[in-house]
């Protein structure tokens, strides 16, 4: 073991108040203006309709005390941008105790007679209320989940007003922050709070589609799907297989930043066209006939595009002919599969945080930079680490062909950070003898509530997150951070999905559990675990590399320190070693990380994205052949 790197990790005598560099990304270097609509691309690209409205650009805010009113606006926020980012022209932190106050006004709303108005906020941190034309809306509790509420009640002709107030105590409660903190440093990073993904409304019928939930079955050549509408009454459904492709629909403006291959065209499919009509009602099944299927990977992402009407609503969407699971490999070796195959996931962990934005992409070009990077040198997977990403982000992985294990986003009390972050890594059996349903206090679950509040929150995101073609595998719990119940929660996930593998605790605290032997490993020789369920190493990595005029922080964290002359070849050799581990039965490896973040130094890109620290993968394996990168 690498007793130093360990030590160092702990960061003992870490100044307070480091002195911070501020740092931008190439995406957001233009000041943006009064007419500013940041991230105006379509927010839903699994279920489409033409008649929406994105509500982003600058709104008024105030920042009080609980209990009291918004009053005079403060000044102007860049919506979807938090308080606490530059990008959002605010630059203060929300806390504990105080209200964040938003405002704007909807000029020139029109509704026709039947139809409804849905507000969409793709996720708001951390709890919200709202209101339409002083009228109470709704609210919402969660800082990543999206969700709607129908505002038709409230709309009047000609302008309108939109109020949100906002509630986030980061880590002085008990919600999933992921690695928001109000003292960061190290691998935990600044808290962020309020609107930060895109709002948006869309006019749709009284009976309209409210979901589509879609499950491949290409070993039987169809494709389920079960449909959910807004009122239980019967009506004509029809359904058009109309196109399909690796890229986006010819329909859809790609926007700024995709190039002409990324954009496909299909016109029609010929012979291979396919229509079904017939009466169906809210929560039925029904199957679509998909003969010898074209199936999706990362080596070729298709993707089959359709049309779906109940009624007269209509919406577009598409999805993938592919399975995730596990199995055994030519050796008898436990092993994950796609499509039914042995397939090696080589991955790297994505926290998707931004120097100027934090948790928002500052583009939506920014977020297929780093899926598009991260496929050069030569990853076929990305563990999203305790995040959930706006709907965008995950379109871009189902289109350009990049696996994804989903975290479920932390919670519960403050994080003892010896028990929970440092020693099982240093000393790896302690990881067996804690029973998580016997230890809520010792792992910061003493609240009942929030233990049922992160109950169903889990269970939202598979749903919500369901149809992605993307995601092979769910990961719970993160090294033991709020971690409870484990085997409980696996079995309730299994119920919700049964076609993925799950990870029911991510490096430590293993009940016995899931789908994995899961190993976060940073300071020993990397090897592979006998265990009855397929090894793979969830995390491993972390070579702090530090380039000047790059780096937010003047303390900096990770792990191997190595200059960047140095740092390519240190990363092929790791590279290597990962080969080798595969071919003696290793199932799955995720490399830490995509980007440097604040103190963190151990990224792949540059914080600001500006810089690659090493080159592109150049030999097969990398590049996937036979499913190994």
């Amino acid at each position: 073991m690498r007793i130093g790197d360990a030590i160092g990790s702990l960061q003992l005598g870490r100044k307070k108040n480091p002195r911070l560099n501020q740092l931008c990304t190439p995406w957001s270097e233009m000041k943006d203006g009064p007419a500013a609509v940041p991230l105006s691309e379509y927010p839903r690209p699994q279920m489409v309709r033409e008649n929406w409205t994105c509500l982003n650009g600058w709104w008024d805010y105030s920042i009080r005390k609980a209990g009291e009113k918004m009053g005079t606006p403060d000044g102007k926020i860049l919506v979807p941008f938090s308080p606490e980012t530059r990008r959002s022209g605010v630059q203060r932190t929300l806390l504990p105790g105080e209200v964040l106050w938003y405002r704007r006004r909807i000029p020139g709303l029109s509704l026709p007679a039947g139809m409804r108005l849905l507000l969409h906020f793709g996720a708001v941190d951390e709890r919200c209320v709202i209101w339409w034309n002083g009228k109470k809306a709704g609210k919402h509790r969660n800082g990543y989940l999206p969700f709607c509420l129908d505002v038709t009640n409230h709309v009047r002709p000609g302008d309108n007003e939109l109020v949100v107030a906002v509630r986030d105590d980061t880590d002085a409660g008990h919600a999933c922050r992921g690695k928001q903190t109000l003292q960061p440093g190290g691998m935990y990073y600044h808290a962020q709070s309020g609107i930060w993904q895109t709002v948006w409304m869309e006019m749709v019928p009284a009976q309209h589609i409210a979901g589509v939930r879609i499950t491949p079955r290409p070993e039987e050549e169809a494709a389920e799907f079960q449909l959910t509408l807004s009122e239980d009454v019967e009506t004509e459904v029809v359904f058009r297989l109309e196109a399909h492709g690796p890229g986006v629909s010819e329909s859809e403006d790609p926007g700024p930043g995709f190039h002409e291959d990324d954009v496909f065209r299909p016109g029609l499919c010929g012979d291979d066209d396919l229509e079904i009509h017939f009466h169906g009602r809210s929560g039925m099944k029904f199957r679509v006939p998909v003969p010898a299927p074209r199936l999706w990977s990362p080596e070729d992402p298709f993707l089959y595009h359709f049309r779906l009407r109940a009624g007269v609503d209509e919406i577009q969407g598409y999805f993938g002919m592919r399975t995730f699971g596990t199995g055994s490999d030519g050796k008898g070796r436990p092993c994950l599969t796609l499509n039914g195959a042995p397939y090696f996931f080589h991955g790297v962990l994505d926290q998707g945080y931004w120097p100027e934005s934090l948790m928002t992409a500052p583009a939506d070009e920014a977020m297929v930079f780093d899926i598009r990077e991260m496929k050069k040198l030569g990853f076929n997977m990305i563990r999203k680490h305790v995040k959930i990403e706006p709907a965008r982000w995950y379109y871009h992985c189902d289109r350009l062909g990049m696996v994804v294990w989903q975290d479920m986003v932390n919670g519960g009390g403050p994080v003892r950070k010896l028990l929970e972050t440092y020693l099982p890594n240093i000393v790896p059996a302690i990881c067996q003898h804690v029973k998580d349903d016997l230890w809520y206090r010792i792992l910061s679950r003493h609240d009942r509530k929030a233990r049922k509040a992160f109950e169903r929150d889990l269970i939202s995101m598979v749903r919500i997150l369901y149809s992605t073609p993307c995601i092979g595998l769910w990961t719970i719990f993160n090294e033991g951070w709020g971690q409870f119940d484990a085997l409980r929660l696996s079995a309730l996930v299994r119920k919700e999905d049964p076609t993925r593998p799950l990870d029911h605790a991510s490096g430590w605290f293993d009940q016995g559990g899931g789908d994995l032997k899961s190993i976060h490993n940073y300071f020993r020789p990397l090897a592979v675990e006998k265990d009855p369920r397929p090894c793979v190493v969830s995390e491993y990595g972390g070579i702090n590399c530090t380039l000047q005029g790059h780096a937010m922080s003047e303390e900096v964290y990770g792990y191997q320190k190595k200059d960047a002359a140095s740092f390519p070849g240190s990363f092929a050799a790791l590279m290597e070693n990962i080969r080798r581990l595969h071919e003696q039965g290793l199932a799955g490896a995720v490399y830490t990380q995509v980007s440097d973040i604040e103190e963190e130094t151990n990224g792949l890109l540059t914080y600001d994205r500006k810089v690659v620290k090493t080159c592109p993968a150049a030999d097969a394996h990398a590049r996937g052949k036979e499913g190994v990168a």
